[in-house]
């Protein structure tokens, strides 16, 4: 598990992977290999179930020694913004990096992956950075930056790299790891 200190202070970084999971070739698995991240399993990552996602969230947030800062890609970032609307515990989080949202309002999306709509739309209580492509299949990239507005996240433009997973071509992606370590340089 990675915890790293920041000034003094005890940090565990969470990966949040989306529908299906962070196959090995993943940014996000890359990254649990490399640097020791840890990943918040879940039950079941074919049906994913908002509320049994969050509570999943929840335990390993408290399970977690120090702040937390998590590490979410596409239905993971829509886990963060439900999470966080409903968790007595956000204190305990420090920053969220937020990669290619899923557009879970969009009518193809909402069918394959029901009980996600609306997205909560409440701002984060914590430092946040989104990040999405311009070409993302998944959620336009008008739609990325309402949701980035709406959680008080910061925007980041990856150009057209589609929806920054395994597919995009990322490797280790040292571009998202220099974002995060921003991120956590703040904290």
């Amino acid at each position: 598990m990675n915890e790293t200190r920041h000034v003094g202070q005890l940090t565990t970084i969470l990966q949040l992977p989306g529908w299906q999971g962070s196959e090995p070739g993943h940014w996000q698995s890359r990254w649990e290999a490399i640097h020791g991240d840890r990943r918040v399993e879940q039950h079941d990552w074919v049906r994913p179930l908002r509320g049994d996602w969050c509570a999943r969230v929840e335990e390993e947030i408290l399970a977690a020694p120090g702040r937390v800062v998590l590490v979410a890609h596409s239905l993971g970032c829509l886990l963060v913004a439900a999470w966080s609307a409903h968790s007595a515990h956000t204190s305990r989080v420090a920053a969220a990096l937020l990669v290619a949202p899923g557009d879970l309002e969009r009518d193809d999306l909402r069918q394959m992956i029901p009980g996600w709509a609306p997205i909560e739309r409440r701002p984060l209580p914590f430092q946040s950075l989104l990040v999405a492509a311009s070409n993302d299949p998944y959620c336009a990239q008008d739609r990325s930056r309402g949701m980035a507005a709406s959680w008080g996240s910061r925007f980041v433009d990856a150009g057209a790299r589609g929806h920054l997973n395994a597919d995009s071509g990322l490797g280790d992606w040292p571009e998202g790891r220099a974002h995060l370590n921003e991120l956590m340089e703040k904290e």
